[in-house]
């Protein structure tokens, strides 16, 4: 077992729509790792690129060397802040036309470190929801403390797709509904202070969320603080079980259901 009390051998097939096993935090045990997840019910997992190199092609390499990982390539708003480069659209449509590629991500908004590159920002997201659209590709997006302006992109472009470790209000998660998008839900959700992602939870339909990890980061109580892998969703789909009235299987069926169809993932 990876963590004392963790579930092992569940009879399901959970679905991890937003990790990062590209980061350097699983090096030297990445393969081992995943392999040993896969048998504790993890069936499916997205890997999120955050840029269009490096990130991206371990991205991809993991997606070769495990069959139940797929890829989202993208470039992350911090990417753009950091670097400051316009987007190349070559490349980035070069790289979706790979086989385990499933949507463009991670992209999107965030004002919580820097807002100097905050008009390149808006023009490399919504560039990337119009590639997304052209290529018929979902987009898994990144909205942090930027919620009016990702959802004015959003209702602009009108791509599909998901709102990843969704922080926003009732109200915004509802108009992302109406867009035909989904709520992306983590281990956030059982933290002690989530009181504002429990109501979205409650309010949106279940046919509307995602699972999700964001490891190595977030790990659901009782794991909080320890290094993030994607059996963990187990314990973010109990606490919306609970929320919902639901079996925690019935939440593990229903959301891996819902990301199969956004990503056409048979």
């Amino acid at each position: 077992m990876l963590f004392e009390n963790q579930k092992t051998a569940l009879p399901y097939s959970i679905f991890d729509t937003h990790a990062h096993y590209d980061d350097e935090s699983f090096d030297g045990k990445r393969d081992e790792l995943l392999t040993e997840i896969g048998k504790m019910g993890v069936g499916y997992i997205i890997n999120n690129s955050t840029d269009l190199y490096r990130s991206a092609e371990k991205c991809l390499e993991i997606a070769k060397n495990h069959p139940n990982c797929y890829t989202a390539i993208g470039v992350h708003p911090e990417t753009v802040e950091t670097k400051g480069e316009p987007l190349d659209e070559e490349r980035l449509k070069a790289l979706l036309k790979q086989p385990s590629v499933v949507a463009v991500g991670e992209i999107g908004l965030d004002y919580y470190w820097s807002t100097e590159q905050k008009t390149l920002q808006h023009k490399v997201f919504r560039r990337q929801c119009e590639i997304a659209n052209e290529m018929g590709l979902p987009v898994i997006v990144h909205d942090r403390e930027a919620h009016g302006d990702t959802l004015e992109i959003l209702q602009e472009t009108r791509p599909k797709g998901s709102l990843h470790c969704f922080s926003g209000s009732v109200e915004t998660a509802l108009e992302i509904v109406k867009l035909g998008m989904y709520i992306g839900i983590g281990g956030v959700i059982t933290f002690k202070n989530a009181r504002k992602l429990v109501e979205v939870a409650e309010a949106v339909p279940i046919e509307r969320i995602l699972l999700e990890t964001d490891a190595p980061y977030l790990s659901p109580v009782p794991f909080r603080g320890k290094q993030c892998n994607s059996s963990l969703i187990y314990y973010t789909a109990e606490k919306l079980a609970e929320i919902k009235g639901m079996s925690t299987e019935e939440v593990i069926d229903i959301t891996a259901e819902n990301a199969k169809k956004l990503f056409k993932i048979k």
